[in-house]
């Protein structure tokens, strides 16, 4: 009993000492001022940008069918060969009885590699089986839907980049070489086809690709990273936090393109000016500690 009378006064002492250093830590804490990071408005290459996914098809496909019914008596190509108009793919026997013929060969309608062999030796083909799939891959096809209110800013020959999943951020180059002349009245979409060189094979038919169309730019202008722009709920117009001193002013510009990261600046803040990120409660005239 006697150690915890001892050992109380002595708890209750460094519990008192340690709120009035807590309290006066809080106390030194301004409740109106703002800490903040900043950054300043630099000149930049500004797009807006149009992001779509397609599917990716080879330049030319063909389902190759025999010409006779029968069986299936070879593949003389395998898949991932590469084939000349013409080449015998395989080769079927006829099948009727009584009768012996020399084996009927299934040529290819088209030049490129074998996609896929359908058949094994022995199976039973008719002129409605299909045997291979043929496909010219040097250049590939990237299908895609656009939405009906951006066609005015879509054109053939326009430049486009896209990134396939297998490799992760490589940037592919594609152009855009047919357009639909309809729009799709259930989606309200346009469907548009694009080009891309494939000289390495590194692109497969059937892929998946994420698109970026760029649908206007604007070079070399003053610009703030997003997170530094607010918009007025009230009257639609957007703001920047201009530090002065040890405040911010509240300071409307007008907005030019907007990408995923920045803002051009039309009319407003010039380059070399410092604006405050958005915090929330942050306001004009508020006291703010800059953290760069």
């Amino acid at each position: 009993m006697k150690k915890i009378v001892l050992i109380l006064p002595v708890l209750l002492i460094l519990s008192a000492c340690g709120g009035k250093k807590e309290e006066s830590s809080l106390k030194s804490i301004e409740p109106d001022r703002f800490t903040v990071h900043t950054e300043i408005v630099q000149p930049r290459d500004v797009s807006q940008d149009l992001l779509l996914t397609g599917s990716v098809k080879a330049w030319e496909e063909a389902v190759i069918y025999p010409r006779v019914d029968g069986k299936l008596l070879k593949n003389v190509l395998d898949e991932g060969n590469a084939v000349k108009r013409g080449q015998t793919i395989s080769l079927i026997e006829r099948d009727e009885v009584g009768a012996v013929y020399e084996p009927v060969v299934v040529p290819s309608t088209l030049a490129g590699v074998i996609g896929r062999t359908y058949l094994d030796p022995g199976a039973n083909v008719t002129k409605s089986t299909a045997v291979a799939l043929v496909v010219n891959q040097e250049n590939v096809r990237i299908l895609i839907d656009i939405p009906e209110r951006y066609i005015g800013k879509i054109r053939n020959g326009q430049k486009a980049t896209f990134t396939l999943e297998a490799y992760g951020d490589r940037q592919f180059e594609a152009v855009i070489y047919k357009l639909s002349p309809v729009v799709d009245t259930q989606a309200r979409v346009v469907s548009a086809e694009l080009q891309a060189a494939n000289k390495d094979g590194a692109i497969k038919s059937g892929m998946f690709a994420k698109v970026k169309l760029v649908l206007d730019e604007s070079k070399n202008v003053p610009s703030v990273s997003l997170a530094s722009v607010g918009m007025d709920t009230k009257t639609g117009e957007n703001y920047l936090f201009v530090t002065d001193g040890d405040r911010v002013v509240k300071t409307v510009f007008k907005s030019g393109l907007r990408s995923e990261r920045y803002q051009e600046i039309l009319q407003g803040p010039a380059n070399g000016t410092e604006v405050a990120k958005i915090v929330f409660g942050l306001k004009d005239g508020s006291k703010i500690k800059a953290e760069n």
